[in-house]
């Protein structure tokens, strides 16, 4: 295991004790806890969802493959909702943040080392077709 991914695997850990233990404190009614609903969403299923993409990122592993890629970059934009930047206007901050700054540090390490194993693989394929051509 690479380093890239000891630390993808870390921040998807990072987000899914998050997500539960947000989720928990929303079931026990222990404040702080997210809203029972959002316009769009109730946030038990949502939370829920983000932890099974969460898991079946860090499962089919989330740096080797495209689903693992794609899966990792929907857990981090999924965990966003909840710790994202609009977060710093909300009432409670001053409670929640530990949980915002660690969910959006977790997620940016994410979205980082995705796209940097997608950016070595591009040019992995570039300078192979290159040589290919040239022998």
């Amino acid at each position: 295991m690479t380093n890239s991914d000891r630390h993808a695997y870390a921040a998807l850990t990072t987000l899914i004790v998050l997500q539960v233990i947000m989720l928990s404190a929303l079931y026990a009614g222990i404040r702080p806890h997210p809203p029972v609903a959002t316009p769009l969403f109730g946030i038990a299923p949502y939370l829920g969802a983000s932890v099974a993409i969460a898991l079946w990122a860090a499962i089919v592993q989330p740096l080797t493959n495209r689903v693992g890629r794609a899966l990792s970059l929907l857990a981090a934009l999924m965990a966003l909702v909840s710790f994202g930047p609009q977060k710093y206007f909300d009432a409670q901050f001053h409670l929640i943040w530990p949980a915002v700054l660690l969910g959006q540090a977790s997620a940016l390490v994410i979205i980082a080392q995705v796209f940097s194993v997608i950016r070595a693989r591009g040019g992995r394929s570039a300078a192979g077709t290159a040589s290919a051509g040239q022998a």
